[in-house]
């Protein structure tokens, strides 16, 4: 099509021309980085030691790395809080409970644990806002399907807008219903998405399932996305259990912190949500899991023996050096901009990655990720010379775990998308309930100003030169 052809297919002469734009573009965006220094400014929204800048105030979770020891900050083991309670007690408390993932966005939402009947009247609200029309899923899911689910799960989102008939109302009943409506579907949105993906470009067949009323979120995930229909109890508990690990991490997270700003803006809640989509989408971000899978695709292609702790420390350091798997100097799944001594939600997610190994008969691949996870800190706090410990994140295991769930890669990010949703959707409430300013930090101007000459003028300047 003309409004979609490539570079490629454009003429040499054009090609040309557009190099040059490149070029002009490159130059003009290029910045000193040593004025950050001199201004002051916090790349990133991070202070010199990596910490976030302070930017508002939440309830809804906290997340902690330190404690105080004789009256001095020092690192520890990281703890994260859902409305004021601690993810390792919640998890505990979902051993042998199902619901997990429904329990824990009740709590986000609503400030406090459900009730047995609360939790029941919850999960049937739920129930009765996650359909989609036969009319959305032809129209709008199966027609150009994207490779990348984001992108769907992105355009069907802003989509709903059309559906809903009274999309702009920012009122806290009109955005609550709006957000559960969104918590409930996006599950059916994600999974059908992939289904219609293979099925127009892989050839494969279609097969669409229904959710089933008296299944959770997880079960129904699998069910729906699983040809039989079947998954053991163990696979449902560990991806309830990641949904519950994945579904919130603070307002300062870079796809919370999206859907603050746009929030802010008095926005639509789809407008919102896929905004924080489009953020969830990058590799630094929700991909995450997906670059740590790639990683270790190389690394087996490269170390065939993995009893060989010498070549998997060589390995390592190659990555670190920039000489191997995509040479960006990183290995994927370690460190965290925040957690020093452990993620949480690392320790719990890899808790349920060796019991689901032990399962599918995968535990020398579990010993696999242990040895790495041990490598890498030492590796890495050697070569950046730190002294403060490195510790993997919740990426690390968490593709680790989609695989053995069967989940396919092209899902690994949506599913992330269909946990945090109910953070983002507590977000939103909460920056509405407040009330607050629109958020607009300032940017400092470091260009110089130009006295303006129309083209004629130009013109005369050149041949003056």
């Amino acid at each position: 099509m003309e409004d979609s052809r490539s570079m490629m297919e454009l003429s040499d002469e054009l090609n040309e021309q557009f190099d040059e734009l490149v070029t002009y573009c490159k130059l003009s965006g290029e910045i000193n980085l040593d004025l950050y220094t001199e201004y002051d400014v916090k790349r990133g929204l991070r202070d010199s030691n990596g910490k976030g800048v302070l930017t508002g105030l939440t309830e809804i979770s906290d997340v902690q790395a330190t404690e105080i020891i004789n009256g001095v900050k020092m690192p520890a083991d990281g703890r994260l809080y859902y409305q004021g309670y601690n993810v390792m007690d919640l998890v505990k408390g979902y051993e042998k409970r199902r619901f997990a993932f429904e329990e824990v966005t009740y709590l986000l939402l609503f400030g406090a644990l459900p009730t047995r009947a609360q939790l029941h009247s919850f999960i049937d609200v739920l129930r009765s806002l996650q359909e989609l029309s036969s009319q959305f899923v032809r129209d709008v899911i199966m027609k150009a399907p994207s490779g990348n689910l984001m992108n769907a799960l992105q355009r069907s989102i802003l989509t709903l807008y059309s559906y809903d008939d009274n999309p702009d109302d920012i009122s806290i009943e009109n955005v609550l219903r709006q957000s559960l409506q969104l918590i409930g579907k996006m599950p059916m949105i994600a999974v059908y998405a992939y289904h219609a993906y293979r099925h127009f470009n892989c050839k494969e067949s279609l097969i669409i399932r229904f959710p089933e009323k008296n299944l959770s979120t997880a079960e129904n995930i699998l069910q729906m996305l699983r040809k039989d229909g079947a998954y053991t109890e163990l696979e449902a508990k560990v991806l309830d259990i990641a949904l519950v690990v994945h579904a919130e991490h603070g307002g300062g997270n870079n796809s919370t912190f999206t859907n603050h700003v746009v929030t802010s803006s008095g926005t639509d809640t789809y407008s919102a949500v896929a905004a924080s989509v489009a953020s969830l989408k990058g590799p630094k971000h929700g991909g995450a899991n997906l670059k740590v899978l790639q990683m270790f695709d190389d690394l087996k292609e490269n170390c065939p023996n993995w009893e060989d702790d010498a070549r998997i420390t060589q390995y390592l350091e190659d990555l670190l050096n920039k000489k191997a798997f995509d040479k960006a100097g990183l290995i994927y799944g370690m460190g965290h901009a925040v957690y020093t001594d452990s993620d949480p939600r690392e320790v719990i997610l890899k808790r349920y990655a060796k019991r689901l190994s032990e399962e599918k008969g995968t535990e020398d691949e579990f010993a696999l990720y242990e040895k790495v996870e041990r490598l890498a800190a030492k590796l890495i706090a050697q070569k950046r010379h730190l002294f403060k410990p490195v510790c993997a994140n919740v990426d690390f295991y968490s593709g680790f775990v989609y695989t053995m769930l069967e989940i396919p890669r092209e899902l690994f990010t949506p599913i992330f998308a269909i946990s945090r949703i109910s953070g983002w959707s507590a977000h939103r409430l909460e920056e509405l309930v407040n009330n607050g300013k629109i958020i607009r930090p300032a940017y400092k101007y470091v260009g110089t100003h130009r006295k303006y000459f129309d083209l004629d003028e130009r013109k005369n300047k050149e041949e003056e030169k």
